[in-house]
């Protein structure tokens, strides 16, 4: 089959069924056939690591990733050390769950200092590595939308993230790649091939015009602006052939009955992404 027409890569980022369990979510993507799922970590906590590990091994689902690590800029060196201890458990949650990548929102300034705040992601993110490394888990630097800084990520633009990875060995640090942060950016494409043989995950979305809400606003595939289609053949030129996970924020898919989500993400994904 065509790789562009087969649902072998697609996986389920667990925040597009948000009302669901960790537990409804694995159980809904084995009835539609999606292989693959991305938890995040609140999720896991509601059951437990145990429980959440034996839901999936039996519902023979892979985890693409783990949602989130990172947020590392706080005021003082103690905040600092507990966001640190933070990472190591979801490092930890990401090895006993199967997957080798820990996806990184970095976080934002606790002050004015944009400037400090990265050096701060940079000193967090290379004191993490030896701890992640020594587990077989990697660090994606997921850069975000820069209408997040104030409140999610210093991490604006995917030079950034390329910045901070190519400080270490593609084992180590990589890029997470979402149409959602980066469709806007002119550099792009250069940013991308930039990233060969480092992106950690390809997440998938849509930009809806007119926005309705800065971060509840995405829309499914084929719904707004973004042209999707050349993005996927960017990254995969760019040597990435991992999961594809669908990220969505929207109030109203949300509400939808999460097989109805399932269902009309597949297809959308088959036609556009």
């Amino acid at each position: 089959m065509n790789q562009l027409q087969s649902i072998d890569r697609l996986s389920l980022n667990q925040i597009t069924t948000n009302r669901w369990s960790l537990k409804e979510a694995v159980e809904g993507s084995a009835r539609a056939e999606v292989p693959w799922i991305a938890l995040w970590r609140h999720k896991i906590e509601e059951i437990g690591l145990k429980e959440s590990k034996r839901i999936i091994r039996d519902a023979g689902i892979k985890v693409s990733s783990i949602c989130r690590g990172g947020m590392f800029p706080a005021p003082t060196e103690a905040e600092r050390k507990e966001r640190i201890d933070d990472n190591r458990r979801a490092v930890d949650e990401a090895a006993e769950l199967g997957t080798d990548v820990l996806v990184l929102v970095c976080g934002p300034a606790p002050n004015k200092d944009l400037s400090g705040a990265r050096q701060m992601v940079a000193d967090g993110i290379e004191e993490l590595i030896p701890y992640a490394k020594e587990r077989g888990i990697k660090l994606g630097v997921e850069p975000l939308h820069p209408m997040y800084a104030a409140e999610r990520s210093v991490i604006v633009s995917l030079a950034q993230a390329n910045d901070l990875a190519e400080k270490y060995s593609p084992d180590e640090v990589g890029v997470v790649v979402d149409v959602f942060h980066i469709w806007w950016d002119p550099d792009m494409f250069k940013q991308i091939a930039r990233a060969k043989g480092r992106i950690l995950g390809y997440h998938v979305s849509d930009w809806i015009v007119p926005t309705p809400d800065l971060l509840m606003g995405r829309g499914m595939m084929g719904d707004g602006v973004i042209d999707l289609r050349p993005i996927r053949l960017a990254v995969e030129e760019a040597g990435y052939k991992g999961p594809i996970e669908v990220e969505i924020f929207n109030q109203e898919i949300w509400d939808q009955p999460g097989d109805d989500v399932l269902a009309l993400m597949k297809d959308r994904y088959i036609k556009y992404v």
